[in-house]
């Protein structure tokens, strides 16, 4: 199937608004994506038809069963695993990640050791900063390499030791867009007996995780970076999480996925979720849900590497402007489609404002790439203007924000 980015662009009903008779071009999707008409109808349907909680014995509770069971293996299908107990939903990544870091904390004690990056976004920083600093567990980095934008492998293999317990690691920077070695990094951990944890979020819009092939412990991400609602997703090995002394009320079953996810569960997101995956699986072809996402995530990648690399091409034309991350086209596998740079003559919230009032939606700031932004020397003053792209943007849109960008840069 070709990719036909017209009629990619009609499933979406967000790219057909107007903001002061312009159509908006959204590049602010490291921070949510737009949603398909499938997604929404999904939405609205479970409130059409199968509004009801879980567990009882009639027809719209069993239809919620359906559909939190359909999701289960849906996501499991996307991420690779091999068990769909093995998925637990919750409001978003940053709280699974928390319950989770409150979970593993039990079983650590003074003096046991974690490494964190400098690469990674404060969800996968602050809630193992908590445990170690509640249960006196050392606290060690991997150094980010300002100038390369990558990881320093060398203080990843310094840090580990036979006290290191848990490496946490982010798949693809939230800021910089670089895409580490997972594979590499989790085999060298677990080596030393440590478990590992993935932040997935800005890896799973761009790339198809396989949770087996990475050889990872715990991953999360979240739906409604790929194209889904607001609903955050954890996979555990089945194993671990079943061991894992959960933070739990009564309510909640003994075991997993259950025992994870306390409360009332967003029914209507969870079929959401599955929709946003069938829709990215439409866009492929293959005789099985997982053979459809591989073909279509190469169509992604391949339309989306060609957008990122028109950017920062016309980027580098634009005098006076700092590009951080990898800018070497031969580098292009080694990053998603999110670029970050500043105009040495305007702050960044000053350019991002200035673009929005011309309906192109970004960021500007940190978005929460605290250490990054630290090590990158923009902590505080203002951090950097981000564009992310996504599969539904188009090498006209990327024209129109460059040429606003050289006259903004002029003036």
């Amino acid at each position: 199937m070709a990719f036909n980015i017209d009629a990619i662009r009609a499933q979406f009903p967000a790219l057909q608004l107007q903001d002061n008779g312009r159509t908006p071009i959204f590049l602010d999707n490291p921070a949510g994506t737009q949603v398909p008409t499938m997604v929404i109808d999904a939405v609205s349907a479970y409130y059409r038809t199968s509004n009801a909680n879980a567990g009882g014995t009639f027809m719209t509770s069993q239809r919620t069963d359906a559909i939190k069971q359909q999701a289960r293996e849906t996501v499991a299908t996307f991420l690779n695993a091999p068990n769909a107990h093995e998925i637990v939903f919750g409001p978003n990544m940053t709280t699974l990640t928390l319950a989770l870091s409150r979970a593993i904390g039990q079983t650590l004690t003074a003096g046991d050791e974690i490494i964190l990056t400098e690469m990674d976004h404060d969800a996968n920083i602050t809630p193992w900063l908590l445990m170690a600093r509640d249960q006196g567990v050392v606290v060690k980095w991997v150094r980010l390499d300002a100038e390369t934008g990558q990881l320093d492998q060398h203080t990843y293999e310094q840090a580990l030791s036979h006290k290191t317990k848990l490496v946490c690691i982010g798949h693809a920077a939230n800021a910089l867009g670089t895409i580490n070695p997972i594979k590499e990094m989790a085999a060298k951990a677990h080596a030393v007996g440590a478990y590992v944890f993935v932040d997935a979020v800005q890896s799973a819009p761009h790339l198809l995780v396989d949770v087996q092939d990475l050889d990872v412990d715990f991953l999360a991400c979240s739906a409604y970076k790929f194209y889904g609602p607001h609903i955050g997703i954890l996979y555990g090995r089945y194993e671990l999480l079943e061991a894992l002394p959960a933070y739990k009320l009564a309510a909640s079953p003994a075991h997993t996925p259950g025992k994870w996810e306390t409360g009332t569960q967003s029914y209507e997101t969870l079929a959401g979720t599955t929709a946003a995956i069938q829709y990215l699986a439409s866009l492929g072809q293959g005789d099985t849900l997982r053979h459809q996402l591989n073909d279509s995530y190469q169509q992604l990648i391949d339309h989306e590497r060609a957008l990122a690399w028109q950017l920062i091409a016309g980027l580098q034309m634009i005098p006076h402007i700092e590009i951080r991350g990898i800018v070497e086209k031969g580098k292009a596998a080694e990053r998603v489609p999110t670029v970050v740079f500043r105009l040495t003559s305007h702050p960044p919230q000053q350019t991002a404002e200035y673009l929005a009032q011309q309906a192109v939606y970004l960021w500007s700031g940190h978005y929460y790439a605290l250490e990054t932004m630290r090590v990158l020397g923009h902590q505080d003053d203002g951090g950097m203007v981000r564009v992310g792209i996504a599969h539904y943007n188009t090498h006209r849109e990327i024209d129109t924000v460059l040429e606003l960008l050289n006259e903004f840069s002029q003036g």
